[in-house]
């Protein structure tokens, strides 16, 4: 059977901001369909005790839903000083409203006069394909700066710095973070998988 290029698969989201990164990460590979894409406006809830479980979560509610192979993807700032909170916490950390300014004062808040900033930026993709499950992880290490800097990225990007950097990722070149980002390494990996395991996505039922 000849070799055939990966063409387009589904990514489970609905946020425009991880939609634009990763289609810039994967630029020139592969294409990159977001739920609105296929005509899912669903919500889908996040209700897993750990990444993998939300991540999964998502995929198999796309698959399961809506017939088509894709990846979905669920990240966590873990905190060294706090036990690894706010983890899978994360995006709804002050509340169930996700506002991401609100989740930083309160992490902010939360290390007040604790001179241990370190911190770790954690993503898991889950991927189905072909009725099988995969999962790829990316690390990134990096601390906690004392107050948000920067005017790019998402999340608490303006309160991470990462490992080997004075800038904090909404600081940095858009282009740099999507090199050494969590959801870049991830991404990579999820990459390698694809091409060079020469699999077919295909986007029909």
């Amino acid at each position: 059977m000849p070799e055939q290029k990966i063409n387009k698969i589904v990514f489970a989201t609905h946020n425009a901001h991880k939609l634009s990164e990763i289609r810039e990460i994967v630029k020139g590979q592969i294409e990159i369909l977001g739920l609105t894409d296929i005509g899912c406006h669903d919500e889908i809830e996040e209700t897993g005790n750990t990444l993998e479980e939300n991540a999964l979560l998502k995929a198999k509610y796309v698959k399961e839903r809506y017939g088509y192979d894709c990846f979905a993807d669920d990240t966590g700032l873990e905190v060294d000083a706090l036990g690894g909170e706010p983890g899978v916490y994360s995006s709804r950390y002050a509340g169930p409203s996700g506002d991401p300014e609100e989740n930083m004062k309160k992490l902010l808040s939360a290390l007040q006069g604790i001179d241990n900033r370190s911190a770790q930026f954690r993503a898991i993709i889950a991927l189905i394909l072909n009725e099988e499950e995969h999962l790829f992880e990316g690390v990134i290490r990096g601390t906690i700066a004392r107050e948000r800097r920067g005017g790019s990225g998402f999340g608490y990007d303006p309160i991470f710095v990462p490992e080997g950097y004075d800038q904090t990722f909404a600081e940095v070149d858009l282009s740099v973070k999507n090199r050494v980002s969590h959801r870049a390494l991830a991404m990579a990996k999820l990459i390698d998988f694809l091409l060079n395991g020469k699999k077919i996505l295909s986007l029909g039922r």
